[in-house]
């Protein structure tokens, strides 16, 4: 289409009554561990013309010819020719982009992109961004990802992309300029709170394969189930990984840690399947938005698959949206503590909606809700324990010139001789001994639950 043409449609459409009518009949989903992506709803059914108008408005002609006049000077004055699909497709970026961000328009190729990353496995580093005040934010590295391996940790900025600043640039664009050849270098220049120069770091593009949910026995009794993003498959996994918990725990399940550090988000039928797993009944969260299809509400289903066993969740700045959820959930419905840091803050919804051109836009429609009504919003979720970011080395050994009443010359025996001194030692303290200096938070948390557990058994009835 020229430009004269382009004018005349636009001045003609100015004349008509406008009508908005939603693209797609699916329920809203959140964002998988996939940079700058989220996970798309089912195709339309309809196209958007064929849909019975939902509200009717009058176009406002004088933004409308001031949108006209700047596409002519343009396409005139500008020191390049461009095209007119350029620059209506950089229109229609900029009027999503602005609103928030977390909404984008999906060309054809970042729209099939997105479709393949809900398989779990796509090309790139293996992070999750944003924008924040023009600049490209991480939300979170992905486990076992070459982001994750080179260091790079929640919070951080890029400002840098193989030498070109970032500033202004979408998250998109971003995300294109991060993907490429499987083994393929690129250069991250970013900053971190606390150090006062950009850190340079090259990555290798890897294959990333993204295994969601991961399990293992921290001490007799006690699992460890660490959730790294929510895919349509997690929820079945994770009840699998947590059936298996059970087995290998002789004598039942005493406790489980939650790990959601640095986990991104993703789908959110999948963070609903994860609370509920830990809840009998009532309401895990609502959502509200504009139209109806964006008020939303999910409620739990027995049984509590671990029996009401004490149950800790872990969380930091890396946990966002779907993380959230579940989080907000487990706290307001007091099935879990709490330990870490507060969360990201991401509380609403995208949707995709399929548009006739093989491409779509991701579009937030609903904020959701906790149970208790709490917002995330912005705020993110406060733990019921702060354990602050801190490294942990281990103390050197006990000086030998100290003694015990054991060493004293003519001391009493104990009448139970060893017994009890063996009973004390199958702890599992000697599985965990190093974890207090490669996972503080988790060894704080382990430590919670077993007393947690403790508490519990001292509380229980006596048996007749």
């Amino acid at each position: 289409m020229k430009a004269g043409a382009f004018i005349k449609a636009i001045i003609a459409l100015t004349l008509l009554q406008g009508t908005a009518a939603r693209a797609d009949d699916a329920a809203p989903a959140e964002s998988p561990a996939k940079p700058g992506t989220e996970v798309p709803v089912a195709p339309a059914t309809q196209s958007a013309e064929s849909q019975p108008a939902t509200e009717a408005e009058t176009l406002p002609l004088d933004d409308l010819r001031v949108f006209v006049e700047v596409f002519h000077k343009v396409k005139r004055d500008y020191v390049e020719d461009v095209s007119d699909r350029k620059l209506l497709e950089n229109a229609i970026k900029g009027m999503l982009e602005g609103l928030d961000p977390h909404s984008a328009y999906l060309d054809g190729e970042a729209y099939t992109e997105l479709q393949e990353g809900t398989s779990g496995e796509f090309g790139g580093l293996g992070i999750e961004i944003g924008t924040e005040d023009g600049l490209i934010k991480i939300i979170s590295p992905i486990d076992d990802t070459p982001a994750s391996r080179a260091g790079i940790q929640a919070g951080d900025t890029i400002v840098r992309l193989d030498g070109v600043p970032v500033r202004g640039m979408s998250v998109n664009d971003a995300v294109k300029k991060m993907r490429g050849e499987v083994g393929s270098a690129i250069e991250l220049t970013i900053m971190r709170e606390g150090t006062a120069k950009p850190l340079e770091l090259t990555l290798v593009r890897d294959l990333i394969k993204i295994r969601s949910v991961r399990s293992r026995e921290l001490a007799p009794g006690f699992g460890y189930l660490r959730v790294s993003a929510f895919q349509a498959t997690t929820g079945d996994d994770f009840v699998k990984e947590l059936e298996k918990l059970k087995q290998d725990a002789k004598g039942g399940l005493k406790g489980l840690v939650l790990d959601l550090r640095n986990n991104p988000g993703g789908v959110l039928g999948a963070a609903v399947a994860i609370s509920d797993a830990f809840l009998d009944a009532g309401r895990i969260v609502y959502t509200e938005g504009r139209v109806a299809d964006a008020k939303m509400s999910f409620e739990a289903k027995p049984p509590d698959l671990i029996d009401g066993a004490p149950l800790v969740v872990l969380i930091n700045e890396g946990s966002a949206s779907a993380s959230e959820i579940v989080a907000g959930a487990l706290q307001d419905r007091q099935r879990a503590v709490l330990m870490g840091r507060r969360t990201f803050g991401k509380g609403s919804v995208q949707t995709i909606l399929p548009m006739n051109n093989k491409a779509a836009i991701k579009i937030t429609t609903a904020r959701y809700f906790t149970p208790n009504g709490r917002s995330i919003q912005a705020e993110g979720v406060e733990p019921d324990i702060v354990i602050d970011r801190m490294e942990v080395q281990a103390q050197k050994a006990a000086d030998a010139s100290l003694v015990n009443e054991a060493q004293l010359e003519g001391h009493l025996d104990n009448p139970n001789g060893k017994k009890g001194a063996k009973t004390r030692k199958s702890s599992g303290k000697e599985a965990t001994k190093d974890l207090a200096t490669t996972d503080y938070e988790l060894h704080e948390a382990l430590n919670l639950l077993k007393g947690m557990s403790l508490l519990k058994t001292r509380q229980a009835p006596a048996s007749p």
